[in-house]
């Protein structure tokens, strides 16, 4: 599934993805490829995406830019502050006051 993590003021993380693991305001979640339509609200917390194949990008704090990777099958854990998660179509849109802490 392909996914986008987006703040106000920049992409966090874009591409393709097996798996996400969210904090939802009522408790954690898991999204797996094919997951049925969904629109849900998050709390501060971690997510952490399984990365699929084919490219992906990630914002860098160590460079302040975005990173072009394709290593399949990496995890990557950052905090976010409170937000919204979209799935329809096997797409993923995940819109957050802010980000940080990109490992």
């Amino acid at each position: 599934m392909k996914i986008s993590v987006l703040t106000p003021d920049r992409t966090i993380f874009n591409g393709n993805v097996t798996k996400v693991s969210l904090p939802g305001t009522d408790g954690s979640f898991q999204l797996l490829d094919n997951h049925a339509p969904l629109v849900s609200s998050l709390t501060a917390g971690r997510v952490t995406v399984v990365t699929g194949t084919g490219e992906y990008s990630f914002y860098s704090e160590d460079t302040n830019g975005m990173t072009k990777e394709s290593t399949p099958n990496r995890s990557l854990t950052f905090t976010i502050d409170r937000g919204f998660v979209e799935v329809l179509n096997n797409e993923v849109n995940l819109l957050v006051q802010g980000a940080r802490n990109m490992r």
